[in-house]
């Protein structure tokens, strides 16, 4: 009997589809879906789609949907282009905001593959994540991700996006200083239909900052979770005529957006391997492991978890980013938090680092085959900080032993190219595209002109 081989190792009767996607096709009918869109990112995390005739769903099962690679960032040369989507049944997802009597739209979140050899293609970052998931797996771990993304919402002038805040509320603030908590609550209603699981939501820090918490899942949920989560905030602020935006530090001297992720590894029989009562912090040894990974590649991490330029106005000392690589149980100046756990499920770590520009499939992975790198080699982790270390002077930061993340992009990515364990874990074809895309911008940057100079010099001088 002919087969056709999934991404994710299911093999099928060659024209057949699979429960899943059966399930899906009924379902498109039931909700009177007219367009799919077939969802994937690309290298840098921006959100591609190609969108099908809810009639070729079958077709796009069985056969995939084929396109031009090379048009797309970081992918392929013009004379390797060909390259196809194959769509997920289990991230099926009807769009809210695109619901009408006479149809609606879907999405489907695919997987990219190299149609010469029908492998998954090296450079769809989805799959740089599936390697990762594979080898926690060989380990005997699932990794379990929970972000925390904030981003800010600006008013508009005449259609253009400005960066004044929507409203002047502070953290945990009600109306009428929050003015979007009705916008966040659409927001949130858009998300559980498409079958999010919120926990919270919450006026953040700054004027215009929010943040919209949603139960963790699976690493690879997770960073499907995380596209879409910017895609609906983005969209539910449209249609309010202002501008969402996750740019980590787009207001000089106030809080910039973070994306604080927790991060736990459970065993095959579901027991959170992170987690020992006899601890006094309640974390394992393979809990301890893992964190050192994640110290020790931690300046490379910050490459792909801090991706632009912006990203490092906001990992500067003083407005709750973190920059020094320690950890600590009581404080949030350490770049790894152990927060309280209620239950021995619940225990784990947080990375407080990464920002919401970050391609999420990148991210989680490079997190993910540190913390393995870490288990692996046995690692120790050292003594938590249990003080500010905002507070510490440079000698005492260095009889500490803490170092500081890059200060820069450039600094970043010089990390990124020394790492070995991270590179390996993009893979040659994900770390050659990025970091010639990087440099490339950090290079534009370094030769602009900014508001802030031509303001101090151009009348001075």
């Amino acid at each position: 009997m002919v087969t056709r081989t999934m991404t994710n190792g299911r093999e099928l009767p060659d024209g057949g589809l699979s429960a899943e996607e059966q399930a899906v096709v009924e379902r498109i009918e039931q909700e009177n879906i007219d367009f799919l869109r077939l969802q994937f990112t690309d290298i840098l995390g921006t959100v591609k789609n190609v969108s099908i005739p809810a009639s070729q769903a079958e077709k796009a099962f069985q056969k995939g949907i084929y396109f031009d690679g090379s048009s797309i960032e970081g992918f392929v040369r013009i004379q390797e282009s060909d390259m196809r989507l194959d769509p997920d049944p289990e991230t099926f997802a009807v769009l809210p905001w695109r619901r009408k009597d006479d149809g609606g739209a879907a999405r489907l979140i695919c997987d990219v593959v190299d149609t010469e050899t029908g492998e998954p293609f090296s450079g769809d970052p989805r799959h740089v994540l599936q390697r990762a998931i594979d080898r926690a797996a060989e380990m005997g771990f699932t990794l379990n991700a929970g972000p925390e993304p904030e981003f800010f919402i600006f008013a508009k002038d005449e259609g253009t996006a400005t960066t004044q805040p929507h409203d002047t509320g502070g953290y945990f603030d009600l109306g009428p200083k929050d003015l979007a908590s009705d916008m966040r609550r659409e927001m949130i209603y858009a998300l559980e239909e498409m079958n999010f699981e919120v926990e919270s939501s919450h006026h953040e820090v700054a004027d215009g900052q929010h943040e919209i918490s949603f139960k963790y899942a699976d690493a690879l949920a997770t960073a499907d979770n995380i596209a879409t989560f910017r895609s609906v905030v983005r969209a539910v602020a449209e249609m309010h005529d202002v501008h969402a935006t996750f740019m980590p530090k787009p207001i000089a001297r106030i809080n910039g957006s973070g994306m604080h992720t927790h991060l736990s590894l459970f065993t095959e029989d579901g027991v959170n391997a992170f987690y020992d009562s006899d601890d006094e912090f309640n974390l394992s040894e393979t809990a301890y492991h893992f964190l050192a990974g994640i110290l020790e590649h931690a300046p490379a991490i910050t490459a792909i978890a801090n991706p632009t330029v912006n990203s490092y106005k906001r990992l500067v000392p003083g407005y709750e980013a973190p920059v020094y690589v320690a950890w600590s149980d009581v404080n949030r100046s350490a770049l790894v938090r152990k927060p309280a756990a209620r239950t021995p499920a619940s225990s784990r770590i947080e990375l407080r680092s990464p920002d919401p520009t970050a391609n999420p499939y990148l991210a989680l992975a490079v997190m993910l085959q540190a913390g393995l790198d870490g288990i692996d080699r046995g690692l120790e982790a050292p003594d938590p900080v249990r003080e500010n270390i905002y507070e510490f002077d440079e000698d005492k930061r260095e009889e500490y032993g803490i170092e500081t993340l890059p200060g820069s992009l450039g600094e970043a990515i010089d990390a990124l190219e020394a790492d070995d364990v991270v590179l390996d874990a993009l893979g040659e074809h994900v770390a050659g595209k990025f970091t010639e895309a990087k440099r490339k911008e950090f290079a534009e940057y370094k030769t602009a002109v900014s508001a802030w100079e031509t303001d101090r010099y151009l009348e001075k001088f």
